[in-house]
């Protein structure tokens, strides 16, 4: 039986290496390797027809080719070498060609299955002789010098009476060439023709054409919504809406796509020991799974709950609002790609935050559904993330495990892929790759890139890359021209959003949040602020978040203290944000009637500025506004003695002096800065209180850095960026007047 195993018995092979097989292998067995076509390696010659007046005029039809004694004519039924040891497909050869680009000698072949390759399990008939196969409406183009010998196709009464006992000899001639057939299959589909007998309806070429109708006639085709007759399209487009590709508005029962798990993994592994030693196999602990609650926003109590989930970046929102004209393009680019077989390859950039993953991953997601609902062709999909992989040739790991489910090392990887995309496979699943963060991938002579770009183009491979940069010019600025060259086939751009995009995305998020927390005035300014910068959606829904927690805290302290008001402990931040809140509330809500409420809680234009402050400013800048006035002091006569000498380095006894003449000059501007002064013998001496104190805090904080040689004489220097300290303290009220600004 062909198909059955090869010389290796069935009992000797573990669950693992058949699941390996299984998933490898999916042709019918073949021991005999080249026994028809010899030992020699001769050229490939056409024979062509007997000539005529039209092939006079149009050329010599090629009817066969011949490698020395071995010839095959179009009609034939012969078999080609599978990647696996000892395996075969079957194919029927519909005409030959040849390839001018790579001058090699082609042939179109009609590809028989076998019980195995029918990936439903559920849909797949349970009657499969052992060694039957299914004429399939598949086509493939591959080269002569695939063809392992001759196969021969007969109906079931044929075999029976040819082999009474249902078994081949090995010693015949015929064993591991000769199969039935008495069905036509789609594999995709998993429907098959009414049951016939194979020399009534195939004899010879003549029969090609009917044999192929009564094929794609009698099997559902791949996409339920195809129609062949256009009567029947226009019939059927005015009684339904035609699905265009669009974002999604509601959550799907489905789950995402993503990279399927080879049976080799969930395949206990096989441990093979010595007779004489005795292993005890512990059994793997079992835990009791615990139930699970799921809990919606809307079971929460508070409102500011609900924004604060709603507006996290990493919340998935229901719709992609914005990106419906990118989305549509990703899904046309893919669809077509997948269905005709071929690779390709797609280069989306933009900045960060405009939706390039996200749209990528809806439209993997809704070409998934399609694929369930028997829509479409089958496909892997793999993610790379150039931010998660140490080195970039892991990635060479990662898409063989996506393909096979083995695990091993790039450089192995990269040997098997090569093999993998270059073989001829009859029934290959496309393999689509998200290459996210291309620009961590770039490695220093490009192999990588080179390799992932390249192996689109072969024949035989049907992989699909989606490369995906924050740059737009990174092929021309990065890589090669041999590189760039195959990255303009397809390229998508994506965007920054606008004020009026940054609006809508907002608002479709907090439609569903109740009390209307956040002011349509702050939603403008906040995506104002942003598309005037980058147009980064991620940015403008952390400002809204921040900005929605500090109303949270608000509205937390001012409840606080209208119930007790010994809890509340005065300090200068909340006095100074009493008044803020003053001059905020004072003017009525735009979207209230009511002049009598304020808008405690309410995210106003004011607190979208205090988020942005957050947001703009480094912890080094937060760092220095929180410092007492001796330490700000100490920094302006350090940067104004630097200033003045032109050094990054100053003696500590120069620092003092430029720091007393600094407070008496700023004493008549800065209140502060006077009390400061009497409070040590009422200004007279000249002596500044704190700067030893200052100068050890800041040495503890990295600021600055002090070459102690002893009392006033050591030096210091400045540790951070000039322009980061002035920055920082330039519309500071305690530094006014000491040359902050």
């Amino acid at each position: 039986m062909p198909h059955a195993t090869s010389r290796t018995s069935r009992k000797t092979i573990s669950k693992a290496e058949r699941a390996k097989q299984y998933l490898r292998e999916g042709g019918v067995a073949r021991e005999d390797s080249d026994d028809e076509l010899g030992l020699e390696d001769f050229p490939w010659e056409w024979i062509y027809s007997e000539e005529s007046e039209q092939q006079k005029q149009n050329g010599p039809e090629i009817i066969g080719a011949r490698m020395g004694n071995f010839q095959c004519m179009v009609g034939d039924c012969v078999l080609l070498k599978a990647e696996g040891n000892g395996e075969a497909w079957i194919g029927l050869i519909c005409h030959f060609e040849e390839d001018e680009e790579e001058e090699e000698k082609m042939a179109n072949f009609m590809w028989f299955s076998t019980e195995r390759e029918i990936r439903n399990k559920q849909k797949k008939r349970t009657d499969a002789l052992p060694n039957e196969v299914y004429i399939t409406p598949s086509w493939d183009i591959n080269p002569l010098s695939s063809i392992n010998g001759k196969a021969t196709i007969i109906s079931q009464q044929g075999f029976q009476s040819k082999y009474p006992t249902g078994k081949i000899p090995r010693s015949s001639k015929d064993y591991g060439k000769i199969f039935i057939c008495r069905r036509g299959c789609n594999t995709r589909t998993t429907t098959y023709t009414d049951e016939f007998v194979w020399e009534d309806i195939y004899q010879g070429a003549d029969d090609i054409l009917p044999l192929i109708e009564r094929v794609q006639g009698q099997t559902k085709a791949t996409r339920k919504r195809k129609r062949q007759d256009d009567d029947d399209i226009a019939e059927w487009e005015a009684t339904n809406e035609v699905d265009e590709p669009k974002t999604p508005s509601k959550r799907r029962k489905f789950s995402q796509a993503s990279t399927p798990i080879s049976k080799s993994k969930r395949t206990p592994r096989q441990f093979i020991t010595p007779t004489h030693k005795r292993i005890v196999v512990k059994k793997p602990l079992t835990f009791t799974p615990l139930s699970t609650r799921h809990l919606s926003p809307t079971h929460t109590s508070s409102p500011f709950q609900i924004a604060r989930s709603t507006l996290h970046v990493s919340s998935v929102p229901l719709t992609l609002p914005c990106r419906t004209n990118e989305f549509s393009t990703v899904y046309n680019h893919l669809e077509a790609a997948i269905t005709s077989g071929t690779g390709a390859c797609i280069y989306i950039s933009g900045v960060p935050g405009t939706g390039k993953t996200a749209t990528v991953r809806e439209v993997v997601s809704q070409l998934n559904a399609s694929v369930q609902a028997e829509e479409l062709d089958d496909f892997i999909f793999v993610e790379i993330n150039g931010m998660k992989v140490t080195d970039p040739h892991q990635s060479y790991s990662l898409l063989w495990e996506a393909l096979k489910g083995d695990r091993v090392s790039p450089s192995h990887a990269l040997g098997l892929l090569e093999r993998e995309f270059d073989h001829p496979s009859p029934r290959r699943v496309p393999c689509v790759v998200l290459m996210d963060e291309l620009d961590q991938l770039v490695t220093k002579n490009q192999s990588v890139m080179y390799n992932f770009f390249n192996w689109p183009g072969l024949r035989h491979s049907r992989l699909i890359v989606l490369a995906v940069a924050n740059t737009m010019d990174l092929p021309e600025r990065t890589l090669s021209n041999k590189i760039s060259s195959r990255l303009g086939l397809t390229r998508i751009l994506f965007p920054g959003y606008t004020h009026e995009q940054l609006q809508e995305i907002i608002r479709s998020r907090l439609q569903h949040v109740p009390d209307n927390i956040v002011d349509p005035d702050a939603i403008q300014f906040a995506s104002r602020k942003v598309a005037a910068v980058s147009g980064d959606a991620r940015r403008a829904l952390d400002i809204c978040r921040r900005a929605v927690e500090l109303a949270e805290a608000e509205t937390l302290s001012s409840s606080t203290e209208a119930s007790n008001p010994l809890l509340a402990t005065p300090s200068k931040s909340s006095s100074s944000r009493r008044k803020e809140n003053e001059t905020t509330t004072s003017i009525p809500h735009p979207t209230n009637n009511n002049n009598n409420k304020t808008n405690t809680g309410i995210v106003t234009i004011a607190t979208i500025k205090r988020a942005i402050n957050e947001a703009t400013s480094t912890p080094l800048q937060t760092y220095l506004k929180t410092l007492p006035l001796a330490t700000k002091l100490f920094l302006a006569a350090l940067l104004a003695r630097i200033r003045r000498s032109g050094i990054n380095e100053c003696v500590l006894a120069d620092i003092i002096d430029e720091a007393r003449n600094l407070a008496v000059m700023a004493e008549n501007e800065n209140e502060q800065v006077k009390e400061f002064l009497l409070m040590d013998g009422g200004g007279k001496g000249g002596r500044v209180v704190g700067l030893g104190a200052a100068k050890s805090e800041l040495l503890e904080a990295g600021v600055i850095g002090v070459e102690s040689t002893g009392g006033r004489g050591g030096r210091v220097r400045l540790g951070v960026g000039e322009e980061e300290v002035r920055g920082a303290l330039r519309g500071d009220g305690e530094g006014r007047g000491l040359g902050f600004g």
